[in-house]
């Protein structure tokens, strides 16, 4: 994961992911709206409300943010496109963002409740991740988690559109089981990972029943998640 890999498609990141999402007659909205509701019900779920320091790894242009910030005690978003962040900075005036090297976390040890990273970590070299889990550790407080989602390698839609994407042609999908040694391996602990995106979810009622489907690995994508 790199600035210049990333830097071109700042202006464009919305049409190109909706240029690859064509055949399935969704877009780019759809899938950024169900991701920021299913990270504010982990939140609900975890901490008993919403209103907690969250840090975005590797944000791009700050998709989901509008959609979080105003559940959320604050919000930080870091990426190693510095043209993405200015970007996102002129969308969300009141999220604190910042460019960063793709390993050392621009912040101080315990400023944050949560760490979340959305279709990030398979642009990261293998070799990388375990670096940047544990600096996502040193970022968290006692109690905090660290979630991240992920395409679904072995469901054949995805694969289709990660495919069909341009700036996912270097991309190394990881599986949930491997996003889950990640973080059990970084000093996790109650690790666990549901599929999501198993049937199409609108609202929180369709969510629920999408997540009755959780842990059979059919669902276009997944969280894996634990805490410190």
């Amino acid at each position: 994961m790199s600035a210049p890999e990333f830097d071109p498609y700042s202006n464009d990141y919305k049409s190109l992911v909706n240029d690859s999402l064509a055949f399935s007659g969704l877009n780019v909205d759809y899938f950024t709206r169900v991701k920021a509701e299913y990270l504010k019900d982990i939140l609900l779920t975890t901490f008993g409300k919403t209103e907690v320091d969250v840090l975005d790894l590797g944000c791009g242009i700050g998709n989901y943010h509008a959609l979080l910030r105003p559940s959320l005690r604050s919000l930080a978003g870091i990426d190693v496109s510095s043209e993405s962040i200015k970007i996102a900075a002129t969308r969300n005036a009141d999220v604190n963002y910042k460019a960063f090297d793709g390993s050392d976390i621009p912040f101080a040890e315990n400023s944050f409740d949560v760490v979340f990273a959305v279709c990030v970590f398979h642009h990261i070299p293998v070799e990388a991740r375990a670096v940047l889990i544990e600096d996502a550790r040193r970022v968290l407080r006692d109690g905090g988690i660290f979630v991240i989602f992920e395409h679904n390698p072995i469901n054949p839609l995805t694969m289709r559109v990660v495919n069909r994407c341009v700036f996912d042609k270097d991309a190394i999908l990881l599986k949930s089981a491997e996003a889950e040694g990640l973080l059990a391996n970084g000093g996790f602990k109650d690790v666990r990972s549901r599929f999501i995106l198993t049937i199409p979810s609108f609202n929180r009622v369709t969510r629920v029943l999408d997540q009755s489907f959780g842990r059979i690995p059919l669902g276009a994508q997944y969280f894996s998640m634990g805490r410190i």
